[in-house]
Formats: C-alpha cells, sequence, structure tokens
C-alpha cells in the first residue's frame, strides 16, 4: 500500500497511512487526571463496542499482565459490564462517535448510581459520551471516512499506554521509532502469492496471542474483504477445530508461539492441507512469512499494520470498493436521545 491513485482513492487507506503520523503527534492534554485516578483504584474496566475497545483494552491487559503492572485492567462489553460491580474501579469507555448505545446506557446508569469515575475516549467533540464522563479524550486524529476503523484504533491504544505510563510516572518513549516501523509495515510490498491465497480463501482463520491484534484483524477481514472469518486464541488452532476446517481455508498466525509451529503444521498444514502464513519480526516454518520491523513493546501495534496491508490488498484482488460495504455501519448501534 502506498500513495498510488488505486490506493489513494479510498478513504480506508488514507486513513491507515496517516496513521504514522497520528503516533508522531500523540499527546494527551491533562493526562496526570486520568493516571491519578486510576492510581488511586488501582483497577480499570476499558469498555466499548468492537474495534474501540478489542485491541486497545486487549493490548493493555497483556501489556500490563507482561510488564508485573500493579494496577488491574479488565475489559467487557458495555452491556455485560452493566451486571458488573464496578464500585471503586476507574472505567474508560471508547466510542469513535461518542454515541454507541450499549456505552452510552452503561455510563448513564454509573452516573445515576453517583460513580465518581467515569472517563470518556472519542473522536467526536462535545459527543453524548462526554455528557456523562468526568474528564474526556478527544482523539487528535480526527474524524473517519471508512466504514472500518484504522488510525483511531491505534490512537485509542495509545491512549491507554500513555496512561498506563503516567501511572508509573514515566512519558512515553520510542513513539517516532514506533511510527517509522508502522510505516514500513504498512508500505512493504505483499507477496503477490500470499494475497492470492487470502483472496481464494474459503475462510480466513487468525490466530495468535490474545493481545487484540489478530482478534482487530478478524473483524476487520469481515469489512475490508467480505470474508468470513474466525479468530482461534493462542493454540486453539490445534484443539479440535480442524475437525470443520477445509484444505481451501488459510490460517494467519500473528507472532506465532515458536515451540508450537511444529504442532499447527502437522495438525494444520498436513492434517487439512490449508496454508498456513505468518506475521512476524521473523521468518517462521510456515508456508509464508510475512516479516515486519521488530518494535519492542510497541510490536502490536507493527503487527496490526502489516495486517491492514494484507487486508487492502486482499480486498483490492477481488475488485471490492473499501470504502462502501453492503451492510456494516459506521456506527453499529447508534444512541438516539428519547
Amino acid at each position: 500500500m502506498n500513495n498510488e491513485t488505486k490506493y489513494q482513492k479510498f478513504a480506508l487507506c488514507r486513513e491507515m497511512l496517516e496513521t504514522p503520523g497520528v503516533i508522531r503527534l500523540f499527546n494527551v492534554p491533562g493526562l496526570q487526571t486520568y493516571a491519578d485516578d486510576l492510581k488511586a483504584s488501582g483497577e480499570a474496566l476499558l469498555t466499548g463496542e468492537g474495534s474501540s475497545r478489542i485491541f486497545p483494552a486487549k493490548r493493555a491487559i497483556a501489556q500490563s499482565l507482561e510488564k508485573g503492572e500493579k494496577t488491574r485492567f479488565i475489559t467487557e462489553g458495555a452491556t455485560q459490564a452493566m451486571a458488573y460491580d464496578l464500585t471503586g474501579k476507574t472505567v474508560f469507555g471508547s466510542s469513535n462517535s461518542g454515541r454507541t448505545k450499549e456505552l452510552i446506557r452503561l455510563f448513564d446508569k454509573l452516573k445515576k448510581e453517583g460513580h465518581p469515575s467515569l472517563f470518556g475516549v472519542t473522536a467526536a467533540s462535545d459527543s453524548a459520551l462526554e455528557s456523562y464522563s468526568r474528564k474526556t479524550y478527544v482523539l487528535n486524529c480526527g474524524s473517519e471516512d471508512a466504514v472500518a476503523a484504522t488510525k483511531s484504533v491505534a490512537e485509542q491504544a495509545l491512549f491507554y499506554d500513555a496512561v498506563r505510563a503516567a501511572v508509573k510516572g514515566e512519558e512515553l518513549k520510542g513513539l517516532s521509532e514506533l511510527a517509522e516501523a508502522v510505516e514500513k509495515a504498512l508500505t512493504m510490498e505483499i507477496d503477490p502469492e500470499i494475497t492470492k491465497l487470502a483472496a481464494g480463501a474459503g475462510m480466513i482463520y487468525f490466530a495468535g496471542r490474545n493481545t487484540g491484534v489478530a482478534e482487530e484483524l478478524t473483524l476487520k477481514t469481515n469489512e475490508i474483504t467480505r470474508r468470513k472469518s474466525d479468530f482461534l486464541e493462542g493454540t486453539y488452532a490445534a484443539h479440535g477445530i480442524e475437525e470443520v476446517m477445509n484444505p481451501e481455508d488459510i490460517l494467519i498466525v500473528v507472532d506465532p508461539f515458536e515451540e508450537e509451529e511444529a504442532k499447527f503444521i502437522e495438525c494444520l498444514s498436513k492434517g487439512v492441507g490449508i496454508k498456513i502464513i505468518s506475521i512476524a519480526d521473523r521468518k517462521t516454518s510456515f508456508d509464508h512469512s510475512i516479516v515486519i520491523p521488530d518494535a519492542g513493546d510497541f510490536q502490536d501495534y507493527v503487527e496490526l499494520a502489516a495486517g491492514w496491508n494484507l487486508l487492502v490488498e486482499t480486498g483490492l484482488e477481488l475488485g471490492i470498493d473499501l470504502d462502501t460495504p453492503a451492510r456494516a455501519r459506521k456506527v453499529g448501534n447508534e444512541y438516539t436521545p428519547s
């Protein structure tokens, strides 16, 4: 993906390619307010729907656990979260539009109960979400015209990264290097054979760590390529689902566990006959490897960008209008004031 007309005519591609700039200019005014509340509570619910929750929340949880941070992060969809006792927890609600029905309903309930720690993350100024929140971070990336959220997903995740860092008295470092790595992943040439495999697949499976990357790419596969897709967390792909896989399916593994590659090949490549593609900072033993730059603790963002790149090429191979899905909407379930 690059600045050629075949890409630039789509808002989706333009917005993906704006992501490195969003990373370079990232800044959160009043960051300490969010951090102080979270430090006092020690626990946060990161909620929202779809892309506003999957990657931003699950990356924060995985990184926090890897780093042994004292703060505990949990995530849940806003409707199910209504059944939880959130007393004493900081609640971050993320919605690009600021008017997602499930999230507004949760915040309305909590505000009526007197919950003091409701924070919003949105791309829309003066939104319904902001009216329910103690403080709201309005994304710097601007609005998105494409149905599939991209640059906003990255900035939402960076917001949680910045809050986590501030709780520890630190600042985010290495954003310039991250922006460069993301740009390389977005603009690298995807092997045409991989693109053809994805375009011809009956089902596109994603496997990988529970960092939100593979799961978010599963959703983007539906929105961008109109292909059916499923997320197989961790090593789930080697635990029975091969019974319903077909040789025309493919499996894309993000940052695979090296010690499990042989089992995937045995069960899926040899057992089913499917092709396996990896996205990682190394060449793997699978059929095809998309090798991306190493960005250390920020590697998830680079993996996500490489996945976007592959999905765009797949959509174009299929002759799809990337900006005009038949059924998907920009705001999935919109709140309307009664």
